[in-house]
């Protein structure tokens, strides 16, 4: 069993910084053998893509909407991945949500993802 609990949400101003935190429990296999993925969705919206990480951090993969301003990252020893969010926009306003999966790559494909964590609020205000 793999439980996800995000944190570091909040409302910020646009042009603001957050980084969200998103700590695994695991009680099977190791954390660093799970590819890892960020999504949100908004009120009335579908849930998104935004960014994902191979198991070891040496692969990323973003949504066209965050590059150059969101970084993921994982700590393995801390069982953690990382979400740092520069340069806010109201349009990144969202339940922002962690979840793995049990192949070591990540994806943009909520689908393919096995586990997920409760979510944490984003709010950019304009």
């Amino acid at each position: 069993q793999v439980q996800l609990v995000e944190s570091g949400g909040g409302l910020v101003q646009a042009g603001g910084s957050l980084r969200l935190s998103c700590t695994c429990t695991t009680s099977g296999r190791a954390f660093n053998t799970y590819g890892m993925g960020w999504f949100r969705q908004a009120p009335g919206k579908e849930r998104e893509f935004v960014a994902g990480i191979s198991w070891n951090g040496g692969n990323t993969i973003y949504a066209d909407s965050v590059k150059g301003r969101f970084t993921i990252s994982r700590d393995n020893a801390k069982n953690t991945v990382y979400l740092q969010m520069i340069s806010l926009k109201p349009e990144d306003t969202a339940l922002y949500s962690c979840a793995a999966r049990k192949p070591m790559l990540s994806t943009a494909s909520w689908s393919n993802y096995d586990y997920w964590g409760q979510g944490t609020q984003v709010t950019v205000s304009s």
